[in-house]
């Protein structure tokens, strides 16, 4: 598959357009922006080659992280638009971005600029880990930290300490703690399930917590296809994309893009381009990702093209026609040798 740029560019035009002056990106005109989104589209900008506008969203990044390293949960024209929680999956993903961004760009003077931003982010998320590896969800209103744990959200936690291990490692920064953090939390995404879930009804109907641990990168190639092929009927419509959730008829862009990327993830390139080519039927006339498509009703629904959708669009192309050098983030397996382990312990 060649990169689809005719494809893609309106997409990267609205990120642009909704750009705020300030480097934030909401989700759409008019919109609040969470910090993981808001980093979403920056790898969006990173790949296409809008350096100066993805370095504006970092920029907006740092100049918002709060003294503990956490942001809030989302934010509307410069402040705070909700201040009951801040979820640890949100804060850990800068690391994925500054680390996307430093691929492309191989700017190790810009990465020793955001090392400090990174290190306060991941030191907050790990204050929350549990003595069985897991990361609570959430701070609340008070820092007081929100005892239970989401899958989906430690699975792109796990891939954002990786990222943050690899950032020290390239600045020849120590950081066992982090390979602590990272070698604990994979062991129990793969092996305490009991851990997740504990406190309220499993979130098992939500296809983010079928194919994100995979992109967590903690499964060989073989369990990761024996995990998608597991519930592949469960949540993907054929010719149309992939369930939000297994109990509405619902195809979500996003999640597709995202599933797009597991596949590649687990070395199924085929089928990611088939599941990558059904959504371009899912665009307006200028060719902008709605968000999702309710089949019971034939209908667009929400009737929204949120940034994020867009920016999903572009890093699943990125992943499956290998255009930037990041393109392989979310496709390489977490892994530790016996030097990695031996220096998680210390």
């Amino acid at each position: 598959m060649q990169w689809p740029a005719q494809i893609l560019a309106p997409n990267v035009e609205r990120i642009i357009k909704v750009q705020q002056a300030d480097g934030s990106i909401a989700w759409f005109e008019d919109g609040h922006l969470d910090p993981w989104d808001h980093t979403e589209a920056a790898m969006a900008l990173s790949v296409t080659g809008h350096v100066k506008e993805a370095r504006k969203a970092f920029e907006w990044l740092q100049n918002n992280q709060l003294p503990d390293g956490s942001w809030w949960e989302s934010y509307r024209d410069g402040i705070p638009d909700k201040k009951e929680r801040r979820e640890t999956n949100f804060i850990a993903y800068v690391a994925t971005g500054v680390w996307h961004h430093f691929l492309i760009t191989q700017d190790k003077s810009w990465l020793r600029d955001q090392f400090l931003m990174v290190q306060s982010a991941i030191d907050c998320v790990l204050s929350a880990q549990s003595e069985y590896g897991e990361i609570q969800w959430a701070f609340d209103a008070n820092g007081e930290i929100m005892n239970d744990a989401l899958i989906t959200g430690c699975a792109s936690i796990n891939r954002s300490l990786d990222c943050a291990v690899k950032i020290a490692d390239v600045l020849g920064e120590s950081r066992p703690k982090w390979r602590t953090g990272l070698f604990a939390l994979t062991d129990a995404l793969r092996n305490k399930p009991e851990r997740f879930d504990r406190t309220w009804a499993p979130k098992t109907r939500f296809s983010m917590d079928w194919f994100y641990p995979v992109l967590a990168g903690i499964y060989s190639e073989q369990e990761a296809q024996d995990r998608l092929a597991g519930r592949w009927d469960t949540f993907v419509e054929q010719g149309l994309g992939c369930r939000c959730v297994s109990d509405e008829p619902w195809v979500t862009i996003a999640e597709s893009c995202e599933l797009v990327m597991a596949l590649v993830a687990s070395n199924q390139l085929d089928k990611a381009i088939e599941v990558f080519n059904w959504l371009t039927q899912w665009r307006d006339e200028q060719g902008v990702y709605w968000t999702g498509w309710q089949f019971r009703d034939q209908a667009y629904w929400p009737l929204e093209q949120p940034t994020w959708t867009c920016a999903a669009a572009v890093l699943a192309a990125d992943a499956i026609c290998k255009y930037s050098l990041a393109s392989d983030i979310f496709s390489t397996s977490v892994t530790f040798d016996i030097a990695d382990r031996v220096a998680a312990a210390i």
